[in-house]
């Protein structure tokens, strides 16, 4: 007598596995389905940037004086080359207020505008890097989340022998093949999350480059505008207190 047919459609598989089985592919399918948004977010957004790094940095090593750079990064305020520049333009406006900078006025406004500068590339370092650790832990955890399905299905598949004290196919072959489901599923989304985490962090990375370039840029700019700086500065103060004599 013939062994009867076992259908084993990936559909009809899944939809005949096991709760905890189930449950284990929900889980996956949405790893993957939050996985993928965020590969395609980042794969939009950090070419965008990049392409818009290299033409503020252009720009702003063209530019006349520090003044005429800052206003031709302005023209994109969300790029995050405006962003890390507004972090140095701030902090030489609060050393504009200062009455005493001590003996040595160049190094300290150059020492802080490099602080400030420093995290404003920290933080939109921060900011253009969220939600890229997700990936991270769909590629190391999805594998052993399907691994678990894969266990669960062997042992219910070996149950179901114990039961019917049968070898046959028609008993094996449901749970064996929905364990292999589940591993299947875990690499699915392991894959393209360790692929594409790579590829960001790579990406990223050139991006701080070009943002740390920027800084040096700005640095440079300020170092030779310096003098004028001060002067100004130090006119403004005396006229300040000129006018206030009290």
């Amino acid at each position: 007598m013939p062994e009867a047919t076992v259908d084993l459609n990936i559909f009809t598989l899944i939809s005949q596995a096991t709760l905890v089985v189930k449950l284990v592919m929900i889980l996956l399918a949405l790893m993957s389905i939050g996985s993928w948004a965020i590969i395609i977010q980042k794969a939009v957004s950090l070419s965008n940037t990049k392409k818009r790094a290299l033409r503020d940095l252009e720009s702003f090593q063209k530019a006349r004086d520090l003044r005429s750079a800052i206003q031709a990064l302005s023209r994109h305020s969300r790029s995050p080359s405006y962003q890390v520049a507004l972090h140095g333009v701030e902090e030489l406006n609060r050393l504009e207020q200062m009455e005493n900078l001590s003996d040595d006025p160049s190094r300290i406004v150059l020492d802080t505008v490099s602080r400030s500068l420093e995290q404003g590339v920290n933080l939109e370092m921060g900011k253009m890097s969220s939600s890229v650790s997700f990936l991270a832990t769909c590629a190391n955890a999805a594998p052993f989340i399907g691994l678990f399905g894969t266990v669960y299905g062997i042992m219910n598949a070996f149950h179901s022998i114990g039961q019917m004290k049968t070898a046959t196919l028609a008993v094996v072959a449901p749970g064996i093949s929905e364990a292999l489901v589940a591993t299947a599923l875990g690499l699915a989304v392991a894959i393209p999350a360790t692929v594409a985490y790579n590829a960001i962090i790579g990406a990223l990375r050139r991006l701080e480059a070009d943002l740390v370039n920027l800084s040096g840029a700005f640095k440079n700019r300020v170092q030779r505008e310096l003098p004028g700086h001060l002067a100004l500065w130090n006119s403004r103060r005396e006229t300040t207190v000129g006018a206030n004599p009290n």
